[in-house]
């Protein structure tokens, strides 16, 4: 009888381990972990203050709130604070996007293969899967996560680690942006907002101005169906006001095919 149970006990044991071992692992924003590679750093009281999200009214605003977020980012996994930064504003359009607003994402990072909780938003295509998060800061945590866990992301991490205009160049051959002029539009960003002052603080090197050259060159962009002034001035980090006095507007009123002046000041955003 004992030795009956005793082999039952060890069947279950054995049953147990197995259930556990093929139960699908969770994903760092739904666990409690604390290893710095899965859950974001608090290493200071500047970021910490920068993990109380709110909307921002000016892009430099957002800037400022996040980037103690960025700079920690570039410490652990020693990706540009610079780039993370650019990459944020342009892709949660300064954290007013309606992706950002609605599922905490700031870098436009697709479902592949997540695990967490999803939603659906127009990008490339109707109704894409996108990540969501609880919490901004998971968001940005991902994005470190998303490019160093990626092969055909490792050539970046060969560039010194203040090229910034590599690291905009290479996420784009890498197939980060399908947008040709990503490249240019991250680096504008950064130079407008001197962000390589980041990389700068945490590599010990030398903070420096940032002087625009001048520049004549128009940028036009083509509306297509479903665009508005709104939405296009969050693509190229213009306000409507701004799109307007370009081109001359007195209303919103667009129209399909029409093409618009979408040049920024300092040829950047």
């Amino acid at each position: 009888m004992s030795i009956l149970l005793i082999g039952c006990g060890g069947s279950k044991r054995a049953a147990a381990k197995k259930k556990l071992a093929t139960r699908p692992a969770k994903t760092y924003e739904n666990t409690n972990k604390t290893d710095k590679r899965d859950t974001p750093a608090e290493t200071s009281v500047e970021t910490k203050k920068a993990y109380e999200y709110s909307s921002f009214s000016s892009v430099e605003e957002y800037i400022n709130h996040f980037a103690p977020i960025a700079k920690e980012e570039m410490r652990l996994y020693k990706i540009p604070a610079s780039i993370t930064m650019a990459q944020a504003v342009l892709e949660s359009g300064a954290g007013n996007g309606n992706l950002t607003k609605k599922a905490n994402n700031h870098f436009g990072i697709k479902c592949h293969n997540w695990t967490g909780e999803v939603v659906y938003h127009d990008d490339d295509e109707a109704g894409e899967c996108f990540r969501k998060y609880r919490d901004p800061k998971f968001s940005f945590r991902d994005h470190s996560l998303f490019l160093t866990g990626r092969s055909r992301y490792a050539d970046l991490f060969d560039l010194e680690p203040d090229d910034y205009k590599g690291w905009a160049k290479g996420l784009r051959k890498a197939g980060y942006a399908t947008d040709p002029k990503y490249p240019q539009k991250l680096i504008a960003i950064i130079e407008r907002y001197a962000m390589y002052n980041y990389d700068a603080e945490i590599l010990g090197t030398k903070v420096r101005d940032f002087k625009p050259e001048p520049s004549d060159k128009v940028v036009l962009h083509r509306v297509v169906k479903g665009e508005t002034l709104y939405s296009i001035s969050r693509l190229y980090n213009l306000t409507v006001e701004e799109l307007k006095k370009n081109n001359g507007l007195r209303d919103n009123t667009i129209n399909v095919g029409q093409q618009l002046n979408v040049t920024p000041q300092y040829n950047g955003f």
